[in-house]
């Protein structure tokens, strides 16, 4: 029985994506069942593309001053695409 994305773990999500590729590279599937798992891979893909968004926009990074105390927090984001 094939899980509800929805109520999946990233590890969980990842782990079927990862056999749906294997499906798909396999080549040993009917048409119709290769567009079947297709369109779950795709789903699959955007729901961990959603989790890592999500678990990215959480991350701050501290900012130590010189004497190392912690003097604020900025962004995750602003350090990548700064």
């Amino acid at each position: 029985m094939t899980q509800e994305i929805n109520n999946m773990t990233f590890e969980q999500a990842m782990e079927e994506l990862e056999t749906v590729v294997r499906q798909l590279e396999s080549g040993k599937i009917k048409l119709d069942e290769a567009v079947a798992v297709y369109e779950r891979g795709v789903k699959l893909k955007n729901f961990c593309e959603e989790k890592l968004k999500s678990a990215k926009s959480k991350i701050d990074k501290l900012v130590i001053g010189k004497d190392g105390s912690i003097i604020g927090k900025e962004d995750f984001d602003n350090d990548v695409n700064g």
